[in-house]
């Protein structure tokens, strides 16, 4: 069997970097291309709405609220705190920076992942949608002398107090402003990428810091006992002392802990309001845009953290050189190697048809 270099599973992880790039590129160039213009009513109060000149949260501030600040602190949290107590204080500091590297690249993997992500999807959904925003109307400054002329629907001329439907070519207005942004309220961007970048960044928290809601790992053996005798029988519990023992098994953590977490969901609800307030999206708009976020938060956690519960903080570890590119049939798992198969054929614990 031939040698495989480490080099190959760094170039994985390379490739790694390199698509979630692509992603946030992919976003980014959607952003700057004309979506579909969605006929609209010029009597419609939810478009009728001034137009704020200067936004509370600009979406620069929103990238580094959601992205480079929960980078920086994801950092730093593990220069100070990894390894921790696992490793013996007399561990190489070749060891010890080998840790923090790899948790400083999980961390960041998972939070880019996520926000490139959610960013990418709301871009491409507001091209397809091209619902007007709340301020449309101010931006649109409509020829009200020829509205005839830009009619595509409803009854208004046929039907007194009835609303019609115009084009934007009703607009007298062409600038960027309206061509490219006035009809992208359909999802909102800000809600995608502050939920996702801070979502995955409180969970990042939860992991570190064990912020978690007390569980039962197991049940004691005692207790498992106990129980099924008073499944079986009318008698009472001989040992109730068994029954209270389960109590240690799990504690609620000190609530000022909580705060850390919190932080990062509040900064994330302060960025969607400020949407709202300032006329840029319509409710629906906005939670749409959250709950995009909050999935790629999830399922970039998912993919580089263990589960909270039961992951002691850690990541998980780094995919096998062999599975560094792809898993192979008959292998269970990227950390698997070429010889799993047919080690459990051999040990009778797979059955090949």
């Amino acid at each position: 069997m031939r040698n495989i270099t480490p080099n190959r599973l760094v170039l994985s992880y390379i490739l790694d970097w390199i698509v979630i790039i692509i992603i946030a590129a992919i976003g980014y160039t959607w952003s700057n291309q004309t979506p579909i213009h969605r006929p609209f009513s010029l009597t419609d109060p939810s478009i009728s709405y001034p137009e704020t000149k200067h936004e509370k949260v600009p979406f620069e501030i929103a990238l580094i609220l959601a992205l480079f600040l929960p980078a920086l602190v994801i950092a730093l949290v593990i220069l100070l705190r990894i390894p921790g107590h696992t490793v013996h204080k007399d561990t190489p500091r070749s060891i010890v920076w080998r840790y923090k590297l790899w948790e400083i690249n999980a961390g960041w993997l998972g939070i880019a992942l996520a926000v490139a992500s959610a960013y990418a999807a709301a871009k491409g959904l507001k091209l397809l949608f091209g619902k007007p925003r709340p301020d449309l109307l101010a931006r649109c400054d409509p020829d009200l002398e020829n509205v005839a002329a830009y009619v595509v629907g409803g009854l208004g001329q046929e039907l007194p107090g009835a609303p019609i439907l115009v084009t934007s070519e009703i607009c007298r207005n062409r600038s960027h402003g309206l061509t490219k942004t006035g009809f992208v309220s359909f999802p909102s961007d800000h809600a995608s990428l502050s939920f996702a970048g801070l979502t995955y960044f409180s969970l990042w928290l939860c992991s570190k810091f064990s912020i978690t809601f007390p569980y039962l790992s197991v049940i004691p053996p005692n207790h498992r006992n106990s129980h099924e005798e008073q499944t079986d029988t009318s008698e009472p519990n001989p040992h109730p002392e068994s029954a209270l023992s389960i109590r240690k098994e799990g504690a609620a953590p000190p609530i000022y802990v909580l705060i850390a977490p919190t932080i990062p969901i509040a900064v994330a609800f302060f960025i969607v309001a400020s949407r709202w307030t300032d006329h840029r999206h319509h409710g629906v708009d906005l939670v749409f845009g959250s709950a995009i976020g909050i999935l790629f938060a999830w399922i970039a956690f998912r993919l580089y953290n263990l589960p909270i519960r039961r992951g002691g903080g850690w990541s998980w570890g780094s995919r096998s050189c062999r599975n560094a590119f792809f898993k192979r049939i008959g292998v269970p798992s990227h950390v698997g190697n070429d010889n799993w198969a047919a080690e459990r054929v051999e040990s009778g614990q797979l059955a090949l048809v």
